[in-house]
């Protein structure tokens, strides 16, 4: 019998993190760190607070960026160009383990909130300066929304058919910047266990990005060409697309090696003489008949409704996988059984949300707490950092705080 394990703490359990943040790049990296027991203090602008909370209404009247960065996390509003609030943040990061900004170039520095300084003032302190570009060069000023960096790092270039380049549908550079902050943050962590100094972060977008960026890069740097846009399609493989079926669907396959043609001209396709004709039996030979090889497989597959083709497909050895919407990945079967979704709070009730990937043992390994709304922890944080009712009811009266 294998012995039961006892339920473990999560790991940043104990672990403070204050935010000046907005937008993808900043919130998406903090949300890790609160599923993962950090307590998060976001701290917001007193006039609609983080602008992501008015990109949409599609979660249940809420935001959906906000809605999936910020779960797990207190919200207090301050005007920070105010001296009073700017000195409420500083009293938070005083207490903090962690801080992290992705304010626009050189607005941090201006407030004293850049990680340099605010090192330089506490050296156990981790700060993270979330930037576009990075700190200094001559795109440091410039404007860095997600689908600007994406073209900037050439994520466009090889996205999207043949004749038009396409962002990617999500906003990978904020994700890559996100990731790298977490993974940032955790390893300061690390050294500052062993070595008791925590000190500077900093992740551009545009250089996590380009780190992404690596096959294409190392490709086109060391003598070859630049891969070319192929929509689902692969450049120097056939077939490997996404065919019709008879119901409607999409499902797209790779044959990677001749062995596997063999099967699936065999099992599939039902023409066992292609396995060994020589305008399809090597993969050099099907991509240089890439247009007859598709026909064959695409006549195939559309006389089949979706099941059928995936259950022959997989029956025959062949990579295959259905092309999903985004319902229909709401209702995956393996994200189903892998009993992968939970709920969280929010101001508008419960709202379905999926666990992190990262699974730890010990029962749930996320924290996964309530969307905040706008300053709902603001009187409670104020009153941690030691202000009276007075003082925060005047900070109220004033504008200062919300």
């Amino acid at each position: 019998m294998i012995p039961r394990m006892e339920p473990l703490p999560l790991p940043l359990e104990g672990i403070t993190v204050v935010a000046v943040e907005q937008a993808v790049a900043a919130p998406f990296a903090t949300r890790q760190l609160a599923d993962l027991g950090a307590r998060v203090v976001k701290v917001e602008r007193i006039d609609g607070g983080d602008f992501a909370r008015g990109y949409d209404t599609a979660a249940a009247g809420l935001a959906s960026h906000f809605v999936w960065c910020n779960r797990g996390k207190e919200s207090i509003a301050l005007d920070l160009k105010d001296p009073r609030g700017l000195d409420v943040v500083r009293r938070l990061v005083a207490d903090a383990d962690v801080f992290v900004q992705n304010l626009a170039q050189g607005a941090a520095a201006r407030l004293g909130l850049d990680a340099a300084t605010l090192c330089a003032a506490d050296p156990r302190l981790i700060a993270v300066d979330i930037s576009g570009y990075g700190a200094f060069g001559p795109y440091a000023g410039k404007r860095a929304y997600d689908m600007l960096v994406q073209c900037e790092a050439g994520l466009v270039s090889v996205t999207g058919t043949a004749g038009q380049p396409v962002k990617a549908g999500i906003p990978a550079a904020d994700i890559a910047a996100a990731m790298y902050a977490f993974s940032g943050v955790l390893a300061a962590l690390v050294r500052r266990g062993t070595t008791g100094r925590g000190g500077p972060v900093e992740v551009s977008m545009l250089e996590a990005l380009a780190e992404w960026m690596g096959h294409p890069l190392h490709h086109a740097m060391h003598g070859g060409t630049p891969p070319a846009r192929t929509g689902l399609a692969h450049a120097v493989i056939a077939p490997y697309d996404a065919y019709p079926t008879a119901d409607g669907g999409r499902v797209l396959l790779s044959v990677q090696n001749d062995r596997e043609w063999r099967r699936l001209a065999e099992q599939v396709l039902r023409r066992p003489e292609l396995a060994h004709d020589p305008a399809y039996a090597t993969n050099a030979a099907r991509v240089e008949h890439r247009e007859h090889t598709d026909e064959l497989v695409g006549k195939a597959l559309a006389a089949l409704v979706t099941d059928e083709a995936v259950a022959q497909l997989e029956a025959a050895g062949i990579a295959c996988a259905r092309l999903r919407d985004v319902r229909e990945v709401a209702e995956h079967p393996q994200l189903a059984a892998r009993d992968r979704w939970r709920e969280v709070g929010s101001p508008v009730g419960p709202l379905r949300a999926l666990l992190p990937p990262i699974t730890l043992p010990g029962g749930d390994s996320a924290r996964m707490g309530p969307v905040p709304a706008l300053g709902e922890h603001t009187g409670a944080l104020l009153r941690a950092v030691g202000m009276t009712d007075d003082e925060i009811a005047a900070l109220r009266r004033d504008g200062v705080a919300a």
